[in-house]
């Protein structure tokens, strides 16, 4: 068994110059591409409000996937995942600041949900009114943010405090809270998939829908903590990184990619042989009309990941495992594209330019830049953990 003296030290995390200068260039990339659509290009309205829906929705999955895997691991006594910790604390600390990015497409809503429009309801979206109704659709949204804001702040504050006041409890109060997360968590995943997303093609309904948008959100996630992970053992800001746990996370990315597509299929299969109008009208449009998007997503973030990551060494090489990480994260941005778009912009205004191409850049520096930030405010690793030791020196059989 390693000693703790004998395990190396985590380097401080400085968020330096040279960093801030790069996502500075890539939120201004997004901002421009942003400004062409509307100013140079002035790209239809539902298109522009679509994007910032899409990215806002990114931008919160991947905070919140990493919160949910960080609190399972917690509660079920995971030791390798200890040393990674501090990244999936840092990314789940970006959830409250998603908010801002759906205020600002809150202006749009009307141009994305149906619904909205109370005075032209058929019959079928008045029987919806109950629970689709802008104010109590707002409670909701509220009481998400509000609940996960707390917890993801409250976990952290458990984790932090025991850097420098260790206590006997501090585990059990860890797995405590973990687990109530993990109870809201179970709920509200799902309850705002139909709020945000299954709502847009309000006519539809699948009662599988909350689990799929849950399994890429965490594929999604995972992605990004293998390329956060992989670049802070590069830069020796995790040394204690090894092929052990770029191989767990390699398992997690590989077996759930597995999962998105049996749920994919399992739903795609339900609708298709149980051949009811409301029902096939969702594929319908997404097959005859974004054709080539709609097997492109399935290719990507299934096929792909599942021959690439067969083997037990291709979990293991940082580098390999980094572009699979990079494409599946790609992929999943097309798979709630392909959620979106065709409800709320319609095949003859949908395209992939460059606002869709731009924007994101926007998104993804303002979510690293927020997650370094926090990553900043706290020792890299947490090595009063009572599993810090098991987490440096263990092995995947």
């Amino acid at each position: 068994m390693m000693e703790k003296q004998n395990i190396p030290d985590a380097v401080p995390f400085k968020f330096g110059k040279k960093l801030k200068t790069w996502l500075g260039i890539a939120a201004a990339v997004g901002l421009i591409a942003l400004l062409w659509g509307v100013f140079i290009a002035q790209l239809p309205a539902s298109r522009i409000w679509a994007n910032l829906w899409l990215n806002a929705l990114m931008f919160l999955f991947l905070g919140l996937g990493a919160l949910f895997f960080w609190t399972v691991n917690t509660l079920g006594e995971s030791t390798w995942q200890i040393n990674i910790q501090r990244i999936m604390e840092s990314m789940g600390l970006t959830i409250p600041f998603a908010i801002l990015f759906f205020v600002i497409a809150f202006p749009g809503l009307k141009h994305l949900f149906e619904w909205t429009h109370t005075e032209h309801l058929d019959e079928i979206l008045q029987k919806k009114t109950a629970y689709l109704n802008m104010p109590f659709w707002l409670i909701r949204f509220v009481s998400y943010f509000a609940l996960w804001t707390f917890f993801a702040f409250y976990l952290r504050k458990i984790s932090v405090k025991n850097d420098f006041e260790p206590r006997d409890n501090f585990l059990k109060k860890l797995r405590s809270t973990s687990g109530w997360f993990i109870v809201i968590f179970a709920i509200t995943s799902s309850t705002s998939a139909w709020d945000w997303l299954m709502s847009i093609d309000g006519h539809w309904f699948s009662t599988l829908y909350g689990w799929y948008i849950f399994s890429g959100m965490f594929v999604a996630s995972i992605s990004v903590i293998i390329l956060i992970s992989v670049a802070f053992k590069r830069f020796n800001i995790m040394p204690n990184i090894n092929s052990e746990h770029l191989h767990d996370l390699g398992k997690y990315l590989f077996g759930f990619s597995i999962f998105w597509a049996y749920l994919w299929i399992s739903q795609y299969l339900l609708i298709w042989y149980g051949n009811i109008p409301e029902e096939t009208i969702y594929y319908v449009e997404r097959v005859d009309n974004f054709n080539t998007l709609f097997y492109v997503n399935m290719t990507v973030n299934f096929l792909f990941p599942f021959l690439a990551l067969m083997t037990r060494g291709a979990k293991r090489q940082p580098l390999y495992l980094s572009v699979i990480a990079i494409v599946v994260l790609i992929g999943h941005y097309i798979d709630l594209y392909l959620a979106i778009m065709p409800g709320a912009v319609g095949h003859e205004q949908a395209a992939i330019g460059l606002l869709e191409i731009g924007l994101p850049f926007f998104y993804l520096a303002a979510f690293l830049l927020l997650f370094l930030v926090f990553f900043e405010k706290a020792k890299p690793v947490p090595e009063n953990h009572p599993y810090f030791i098991e987490s440096s020196d263990y092995e995947n059989i």
